[in-house]
């Protein structure tokens, strides 16, 4: 009995040694994605308004107007804010991701929200206008994985910060952002949700900054 099991066993054990091996997922080099973003700004009284105007800035209501120095001598209008974007970017992992924390570096171009800004009092100018705006960004962070082989579902987390350059059809800047998030996938296809905090420093027609919070959702491919 014992020499019909033995063979039998062995035979099983041998079937399930490439099985197993099998169980971990390869690496993968490079992640490329497509996002839709919900663009949020941060106090936007202080960057950019009081910024442009040199002098502090408060929300009002009820007025067909939304902003006005403290002074009371100059009122602003907000006459646009696009807060619906589109970007796209690639993520190399130079080690390779599968699990465990990995580098990640990060390459995107994304919209920059349109703004249209109307003062009526002093100001360096009548009005505020970025349209057409793009950003191109840099950064390097890390990456924290649990990919599973084949179809399996997978997970990831990621923390990545750097700068870049902003270009407008009327003004230029450049940029500081970091990025936080986290994602599922299955197979080479997964969603991310990203949120990134990014500071936008322009000089025209005065130094100024706008802080913006793109909420992204992501769509990936990874190989």
């Amino acid at each position: 009995m014992l020499l019909r099991i033995l063979p039998a066993a062995l035979l099983a054990a041998a079937l399930a040694a490439p099985a197993s091996a099998q169980q971990a997922p390869r690496r993968h080099f490079i992640t490329i994605s497509y996002d839709w973003q919900f663009q949020h700004a941060l106090d936007f009284a202080s960057h950019p308004i009081a910024d442009l105007l040199g002098r502090d800035v408060r929300e009002v209501h009820l007025q067909p107007f939304q902003f006005e120095s403290t002074d009371g001598r100059t009122r602003v209008r907000t006459n646009a804010f696009g807060d619906r974007t589109h970007g796209a970017g690639i993520t190399l992992y130079p080690l390779g991701m599968s699990r465990g924390a990995t580098l990640a570096v990060r390459g995107s171009i994304s919209e920059i929200p349109e703004i249209r800004l109307a003062f009526d009092g002093p100001a360096p100018a009548r009005s505020y206008v970025l349209t057409e705006g793009r950003a191109y960004d840099i950064g390097a962070g890390v990456v924290l994985a649990d990919l599973s082989p084949g179809w399996g579902l997978g997970s990831r987390a990621f923390l990545i910060g750097g700068l870049g350059r902003l270009t407008a059809e009327e003004r230029d800047g450049r940029r500081y952002f970091a990025e936080g998030g986290g994602g599922l996938s299955t197979g080479p296809i997964g969603v991310e949700i990203a949120v990134t905090v990014a500071w936008n420093r322009l000089t025209d027609p005065v130094p100024h900054t706008i802080v913006m919070i793109p909420v992204s959702v992501r769509g990936t491919l990874t190989f």
